[in-house]
């Protein structure tokens, strides 16, 4: 089984990107939607994405919090983009920048389209309480906020929140 263990913070202003190694594009979709596993009907949450060549097929539990299952299958690309045309919701368009801080690595989620100017960064790490180096412009920490999972930005994606949500409050 594998587990993935993600911190996620909102950033504030730019300083990332100067510091930014790689930059990917991404579009993914989801073949079930936010209500199914709000009520408990689906257990796992199932996206198709497409970043650079490459395509990914991804089931990841539905716990609240920094500690889920997720699996990850590489599948070809035009099986990606017919899946992309099932998905339900809207699809998440971002670019997924790259930035290692004291040895780890930082991916930072810039949002395009219907979730323009929402910007996030996440860490991977290998244990609930490893130690890392929170770099300047990682702002407040959202991991146990469900309206920052792509599966609710795929449902109810930025340009549809309240100015007090974009603002990072309420």
């Amino acid at each position: 089984m594998a587990l993935e263990i993600e911190r996620k913070f909102l950033v504030t202003g730019d300083g990332w990107r100067a510091a930014a190694h790689k930059v990917v594009p991404m579009a993914q979709g989801y073949l079930n939607d936010l209500a199914a596993m709000d009520t408990g009907a689906m257990k796992a949450s199932v996206r198709v994405r497409i970043q650079g060549d490459e395509a990914y097929l991804n089931l990841k539990s539905r716990e609240l919090g920094h500690t889920r299952q997720e699996f990850d299958y590489a599948i070809p690309v035009d099986d990606a983009r017919g899946l992309l045309a099932l998905s339900v919701g809207g699809l998440v368009d971002k670019r997924r920048h790259y930035v290692t801080v004291d040895g780890h690595l930082w991916e930072v989620d810039e949002f395009l389209g219907d979730n323009a100017g929402l910007v996030v960064a996440e860490i991977e790490l290998s244990s609930a309480d490893e130690a890392f180096t929170k770099p300047a412009w990682a702002g407040r920490e959202v991991t146990d906020s469900p309206r920052y999972y792509n599966l609710a930005l795929a449902t109810r994606p930025f340009n549809q929140w309240t100015a007090v949500e974009q603002a990072g409050e309420g």
